[in-house]
């Protein structure tokens, strides 16, 4: 048989089941902003009912309402999925900020870059082409051409410093890691310990996904849940967080990379000095742009190499307006040579022979001995078509004091101009006019059977014109005037740093690569903002909170609270009246 008073305790069971629906409606409410905040419902459930006996048998009457627990609204699928494509669309941003850094390196819309200085330092050999013998032109030519080399060493200068901001923000990036795998562990014992008991630390889970958020968007990241409730990260198949226990990450000691002027690092995990490679994420992104920059380095590197071997040795074949052309011929640093100067750099050192090495990606800079360096002058012939072709020939030679093969921003270290030039009286040195092969003339002036190396006439620009064509031309359409051999060895015209395309095509190329590849990184970013903006949306429709539906709810609860305390009080008031004013026995 039911207790008098079981009505009373149902409906203060619905009384409480209303009140907790309410406190977890304004709980919702008041974290609608809250980043991370999954809405929260409470799951109730009918009590036990109470057999009573009917005509036809025992019937069951219901005894109320128990809340069972306070859930939240979280759908781990999406959970999955933004985690997985966040660090995909925190790639591209990183790799976006990269692009739009190397753009603003490479700009040449203000006349001030390296397209403009190239254009400038190709017109001033142009100019002197039409007038050998005028100090200005070769002033300029000097002037323009330190202009060229200074600005390309400030462009990779300035991809140094960016390649060091990188490895800067992959250290402060790896702290904020560390920082979130230490709360990931403290939250893992804290949501194990609360849910011992049979609860669900639903805010605690909340800060604990949102801090997997932020950790997805450094690396790739993939959640595993234990039985326990503690949170298992793996990134690269490393577990980073396994329950209470975590990775260290850190940057490695530097090693010096002499081929870019920086120091490089790896990350290592600090418990096992094992590399961390991660494979997505805005720390993939740094390495990958970091080796993007020194990409752009070797670009400029590999132009630098240009002027120092192909423009050197053209610039070689010519002569100065200095000294006496009746008494050109072979001369060193030790004797006094009143000849036209010939065979000297325009670029680097004046007793250094820079040579490009196809196989090694290098060039080679053999110094000889100052004193023992030495330029001659021979010719070659060949019968074309029956007729004898002569060619003069440079030849330098001497003691060799180093070898050294110089890469990457060595190339561009090197890449100044010849102290010679710079000197007083250096101008007179730009070998702009071109060396022939004359035959040799009597006293009588009768022709001789044999040939001799000239110099052109003073005012001769023709080594000019070639020098001004490595700039536009590619190495099929490049006539040499002579040869040059170093030791002997002859060398290679064709064999460029650059290939086969001319100089302002190889840059235009690398800068077409650059606008290509922003644009390409741009497009991607773009898709895939879109794509996490449709995961975050699919989240947010399941474990976000909408004020018209709590408000809804909170309608809901509130009548369901009156209710149940008006049919309390009714209840109490019938319970009154057949205790209080019911019968006469015992008056």
């Amino acid at each position: 048989m039911r207790s008098t008073f079981s009505g009373l305790n149902t409906m203060v069971r619905g009384v409480f089941a209303n009140q907790l629906s309410l406190d977890t409606v304004g709980h919702n409410i008041t974290n609608a902003s809250t980043e991370g905040y999954s809405r929260q419902s409470v799951n109730q459930a009918a009590t036990k009912a109470q057999e009573v006996p009917s005509l036809y048998g025992g019937a069951l009457v219901g005894t109320g309402v128990d809340a069972m627990s306070i859930m939240r609204a979280r759908n781990v699928y999406a959970d999955k999925q933004f985690w997985a494509e966040t660090s995909t669309h925190e790639y591209y941003k990183a790799e976006q900020v990269n692009y739009d850094k190397l753009e603003a390196i490479f700009d040449d819309s203000d006349n001030t870059g390296i397209k403009d200085a190239m254009d400038a330092f190709y017109a001033a050999w142009s100019a002197l082409s039409k007038d050998a013998s005028a100090d200005s032109s070769r002033v300029t030519v000097i002037e323009k051409g330190n202009i060229f080399a200074d600005k390309m060493s400030t462009v990779a200068s300035q991809l140094q410093d960016q390649i060091n901001a990188q490895y800067d923000d992959m250290r402060i990036h790896l702290e904020e890691v560390n920082d979130i795998n230490d709360q990931i562990v403290e939250l893992n014992k804290n949501i194990s310990g609360a849910e011992a008991v049979g609860a669900q630390a639903n805010d605690l889970r909340d800060q604990r996904d949102l801090l997997v958020d932020k950790l997805s968007t450094y690396m790739n990241v993939n959640i595993y849940e234990d039985e326990r409730g503690m949170y298992t990260v793996v990134s690269n198949g490393i577990s980073m967080v396994n329950g209470i226990n975590k990775l260290t990450l850190e940057m490695s000691d530097p090693y010096v990379n002499t081929d870019y002027g920086i120091n490089d690092y790896s990350i290592i995990i600090k418990e096992s000095g094992v590399a961390f490679i991660p494979q997505n994420g805005e720390l993939k992104a740094e390495f990958d742009t970091i080796a993007e920059d020194k990409g752009y380095i070797d670009n400029l590197a590999d132009m630098a190499a240009f002027m120092m071997t192909t423009f050197n040795t053209m610039h070689q074949q010519g002569a100065g307006i200095d000294g006496t052309d009746g008494n050109i011929g072979p001369y060193n640093n030790t004797t006094t040579y009143t000849g036209p100067s010939y065979g000297i750099n325009f670029f680097g050192d004046n007793n250094t022979v820079y040579t490009w090495d196809a196989n090694n990606h290098c060039v080679v800079a053999t110094e000889y001995t100052n004193a023992t360096i030495a330029r001659s002058l021979s010719y070659t012939q060949t019968v074309v078509s029956g007729t004898t072709i002569y060619r003069p020939s440079v030849d330098i030679t001497g003691t060799v004091n180093s070898t050294t093969n110089l890469k990457g921003i060595n190339i561009l270290n090197a890449m100044s101009i010849n102290s010679k030039l710079t000197e007083v009286g250096g101008t007179s040195l730009v070998a702009a006019r071109k060396l022939s092969v004359e035959q040799d003339v009597s006293s009588t002036g009768a022709y001789l059977t044999t040939y001799s190396v000239k110099a052109d006439g003073s005012k001769d620009g023709t080594n000019a014109v070639n020098l001004s064509t490595l700039f536009n031309l590619a190495s099929d359409n490049v006539t040499t005037t002579a040869d040059v051999t170093y030791s002997g060895t002859a060398v290679n015209m064709n064999s460029r740093a650059i290939n086969d395309i001319s100089l302002n095509a190889y840059y235009q190329s690398v800068m077409s690569q650059l606008g290509t590849d922003a644009n390409s990184v741009d497009i991607k970013e773009s898709a895939q903002d879109d794509l996490i903006t449709q995961i975050v949306n699919w989240r947010s429709s399941t474990s976000g909170v909408d004020w018209n539906e709590e408000l809804t709810n909170m309608i809901m609860f509130q009548k369901g609270y009156s209710a149940c305390s008006r049919c309390l009080t009714t209840m109490d008031e019938m319970l009154d009246r057949l205790i209080n004013s019911t019968g006469t026995v015992g008056r």
